[in-house]
């Protein structure tokens, strides 16, 4: 209990130096567990990107490249699939949902998704978390554009504004469909995944704005002369979505939901099988798994980062120690003087450093949690991250003994330095 209250003391007295040495490990403690918690984190975010989606389904390729293409927007699908194949396909039983989605279009660098009304119905991301609007509401016509919040923000577009879109992925655009602009009805809220960089268009309109015929534009124009407030049955309602989604000659990809995973794995099998032209099926939560599997790499960085992080604050905390036991060759010569033993001296100045260690450990917690809590929301709405803020796992906790076991094996250096400090050679080390 002395040795204990001594040590307090001593650390007290030192406070200034003690003080840095603590923070410098709570800092390095905050980025340990912040980095270990963004890495496990991003890697279920990224494999979240797209979530309660059982199928992709689009034209014979391999598996990556289809999800590229279809969900991150990378890449282009060299073939499409033929909307009779597609309704054949959604019509199986077992089908709960199914979305249409074609691409090949752009704005300003943007890519561009003719899809139907169901897309923001039945589309989930991270935690199965649907998708909410910022502003206004789904596309209602044939003219009408939704924007992802990364598209409204960095192009500065407000509800009510018109865009025209262009043919071509990327910033390649060969043509512009001047001839058939849109208004933007609908800004959505961030989400963190492709969504918030794409333009969603109804799917007939994709065929519209590429001189295909459509039957609904007139009555589409009837719909606008008409009062909103007219009598509507069911069967004008599913004219109207049919209006929205038209018959494209065909599609890039769709996207299927099913009731059973039984049904997933047999319509997979059957499409990847279909006689009538070529297809792939793919589960997008196994390929996202492969996909990070590729990003391995990103990992290691991570690891070798958290790493090289730790061991630079614990030769810190050595630097320190060892010009403060310099420092304080006068007080360990008082206590000499006074019937302090050699082995008394090695476990105060363990002490210290174990103390030291600790406090900074606990600190950096707290600042691990603090940041977290700050920056979460960030995270989530611009890298796509979403942060679990909860107890430390027992990896975490693994890490933080690590660095309590490395600190006090540290602190043993400048302890067996005083221990072989003596007076009979004026606290000289002896030789």
């Amino acid at each position: 209990m002395i040795l204990t209250k001594l040590a307090y003391k001593s650390l007290l007295n030192r406070r200034a130096s003690v003080l840095l040495t603590l923070f410098t490990i709570a800092i390095s403690v905050m980025l340990l567990l912040s980095i270990e918690r963004i890495r496990v984190d991003a890697k279920t975010s990224f494999s979240n990107t797209i979530s309660g989606t059982d199928l992709i389904v689009g034209a014979r390729t391999g598996d990556i490249q289809l999800l590229l293409s279809s969900v991150f927007r990378i890449g282009y699908a060299n073939n499409g699939v033929s909307w009779q194949s597609y309704q054949y396909i959604a019509a199986q039983r077992g089908v709960k949902w199914s979305i249409p989605i074609s691409l090949g279009d752009s704005h300003k660098g943007q890519a561009v998704l003719g899809t139907s009304r169901d897309y923001f119905t039945h589309y989930r991301f991270g935690k199965k978390q649907t998708l909410s609007f910022q502003q206004g509401h789904a596309f209602e016509h044939l003219n009408q554009v939704v924007l992802g919040s990364d598209v409204a923000s960095r192009l500065g577009y407000t509800l009510g504004d018109n865009i025209v879109i262009s043919h071509g992925m990327g910033n390649t655009s060969f043509h512009h469909h001047k001839d058939n602009p849109f208004i933007i009805v609908g800004i959505l809220n961030a989400t963190g995944t492709p969504v918030d960089k794409t333009l969603h268009i109804p799917l007939a309109a994709i065929d519209l704005i590429h001189g295909g015929s459509h039957s609904a534009n007139d009555e589409h124009d009837e719909h606008d002369e008409h009062d909103e407030h007219d009598e509507h049955d069911e069967h004008d309602e599913h004219d109207e979505h049919n209006n929205l989604t038209g018959e494209p000659s065909q599609i890039t990809a769709f996207l299927m939901g099913f009731d059973s995973p039984l049904y997933t794995l047999q319509i997979r099998r059957n499409i990847n099988q279909y006689k009538k032209e070529p297809l792939l099926a793919i589960m997008p939560t196994v390929t996202l798994k492969e996909l990070w599997q590729m990003l391995a790499i990103v990992e290691k960085v991570l690891l070798l980062f958290s790493g090289v992080v730790i061991l630079v604050s614990l030769l810190g905390m050595l630097t320190t120690l060892l010009a403060n036991l310099n420092q304080r060759r006068r007080e360990l010569a008082i206590l000499r003087s006074v019937g302090a033993r050699p082995w008394q001296l090695f476990t105060l100045i363990s002490m210290e450093s174990l103390f030291t260690t600790l406090l900074g450990c606990l600190v950096g917690c707290g600042l691990y949690y603090g940041v977290m809590l700050i920056s979460s929301s960030y995270l989530q709405s611009h890298a796509g991250i979403s942060v679990n803020i909860a107890m430390l796992s027992y990896y975490e906790l693994t890490l933080i003994g690590v660095i309590m076991a490395a600190g006090f094996i540290i602190g043993l250096i400048p302890a067996t330095r005083a221990y072989f400090y003596s007076l009979s050679d004026g606290m000289s080390i002896k030789t």
